[in-house]
């Protein structure tokens, strides 16, 4: 368990997950009826950009600094801006919030939300700054030393019949796509009409086409989407060559909004020639 996202926060990835996390989001709220949330592998929740770790590799500042600094971006992204610029008021970007924060400030009165964090740094991290610095309407359960993969099959079905499963592991093991498979299996046999959003890197193309075979033939081509942001082509497969999400139920107003909002994030967070989006959409 050496994978600390400290030195990833505000990348490219990043602006991809949380934009197309808030967009679910808000489509969500649209409704009176009450929400939840599952966050499987929450990291810390928040992250100082300016600290040790992230000033190592300063990956934010081809990610979520090229947003900031954008013109005009599609008001689809507006919640997601709106929230980062709220941490960092002096306009000197430090602060950047994880999809924890993100999911809290989207909870009204009646939603809830359960954070589940196994690595026991972060996850001691994760439980001060949701005592220390969440603020939310809603109900937030943190489970600390969790697996958030065994979750799926303890805590699905929720309360509320509405709702959204964002899983987003490390992909520090060699079958994390198969574990990560199986617990879309265990989960879709609890709540098979939730939203299940997953993030997955993208090295070698081949590997993610197999995962998305297998995550369709669980839920069925019908309703599955998945996206996938290429930052450059993929000539070097050892490489973060860029990364995408995988739908299971994706909300109506994700498919509305997701070809304006991709358009307007792969020119501006590509780092080389081949750079490009595409979409598997629901059949």
């Amino acid at each position: 368990m050496n994978y600390r996202h400290s030195y990833h926060a505000g990348n490219f990835a990043d602006v991809l997950k949380h934009s197309l996390q808030m967009i679910c989001l808000d489509y969500l709220r649209q409704k009176d009826k009450a929400f939840w949330v599952l966050d499987t592998h929450a990291g810390i929740g928040m992250y100082d950009l300016q600290g040790e770790q992230a000033s190592k590799t300063a990956e934010w500042k081809q990610g979520i600094a090229r947003l900031l600094a954008a013109d005009k971006p599609p008001a689809a992204l507006q919640a997601y801006l709106d929230n980062v610029r709220s941490l960092n008021p002096d306009g000197a970007l430090r602060w950047y919030p994880g999809s924890p924060w993100l999911s809290t400030q989207q909870l009204r009165a009646q939603d809830a939300m359960v954070l589940c964090e196994l690595h026991p740094d972060d996850a001691r991290l994760l439980a001060q700054n949701v005592r220390q610095d969440f603020r939310c309407a809603g109900s937030v359960k943190v489970m600390t030393e969790t697996d958030g993969y065994g979750a799926l099959k303890a805590l699905l079905p929720p309360p509320a019949k509405r709702g959204l499963v964002l899983i987003d592991p490390p992909f520090e093991q060699r079958d994390e796509f198969i574990q990560v498979s199986t617990a879309l299996g265990q989960g879709l046999q609890r709540w098979a009409n939730g939203t299940y959003a997953v993030w997955y890197p993208i090295k070698d193309p081949l590997n993610v086409g197999v995962f998305h075979k297998h995550a369709t033939r669980l839920a069925g081509a019908d309703k599955v989407l998945a996206v996938d942001l290429m930052i450059r082509a993929p000539h070097d497969r050892t490489k973060l060559n860029g990364c995408g999400m995988f739908f299971i139920n994706p909300p109506y107003g994700l498919l509305q909004q997701l070809t304006e909002v991709m358009e307007f994030l792969t020119p501006l967070l590509a780092q080389g020639e081949g750079a490009e989006w595409r979409a598997t959409w629901p059949a």
